[in-house]
């Protein structure tokens, strides 16, 4: 059935979007998602980093970003400092370095709260697309489009995918929280 399937669409946007929330916290583990939302002015032009230069994670904790145009060293630089990410660069003329240090356990408490926060609101969304799927459902069976019995049906299996797909969000925040809490 449509509404189905537009609901498991919508579903796994919000997981989608649950994942690069999640990937943007620093863990005290390099990430090139770290500064993937980084702009750099770049002719005019606020460009993402990836796009201006190679970005690299040589060892754990440190990420190496090595710009196409040599000129674009202090541009990127400037765009890291501005974008308060609480990594200080390191310019040695060829690349910039990023050493992330490893976080104390009160910064890994409060990142292990941000993980619940953002699952919390991956399911408030997940939880919204089965009202609008039951909403549609409920007209469809108004309009005389389906039955009262298919009514039900549909919204059991609505309310069966939505289960699925918070146990889902559930999955990957704890596996996130795991992960914070044994660095």
């Amino acid at each position: 059935m449509q509404v189905l399937k537009n609901a498991e669409g919508r579903m796994d946007k919000s997981i989608d979007k649950l994942k690069r929330d999640l990937s943007t916290l620093r863990t005290g583990r390099a990430s090139s998602a770290l500064v993937e939302n980084i702009k750099v002015d770049y002719w005019g032009t606020p460009t993402p980093i990836p796009h201006v230069g190679q970005v690299t994670v040589p060892e754990p904790t440190q990420l190496v970003i090595k710009p196409y145009e040599k000129p674009l060293l202090k541009a990127i630089e400037r765009a890291i400092n501005e974008a308060n990410i609480g990594l200080s660069p390191n310019n040695d003329g060829e690349v910039i370095r990023l050493n992330v240090p490893a976080p104390t356990e009160e910064r890994r408490r409060e990142l292990a709260k941000s993980v619940k926060g953002f699952a919390e609101e991956a399911k408030v969304a997940i939880r919204n697309v089965r009202r609008d799927a039951n909403d549609e459902l409920k007209k469809m069976q108004k309009s005389s489009e389906i039955t009262e019995d298919d009514l039900k049906s549909q919204q059991e299996a609505v309310q069966k995918l939505t289960d699925k797909k918070v146990k889902e969000v559930d999955g990957i925040a704890q596996e996130k929280e795991k992960d914070i809490m044994s660095l």
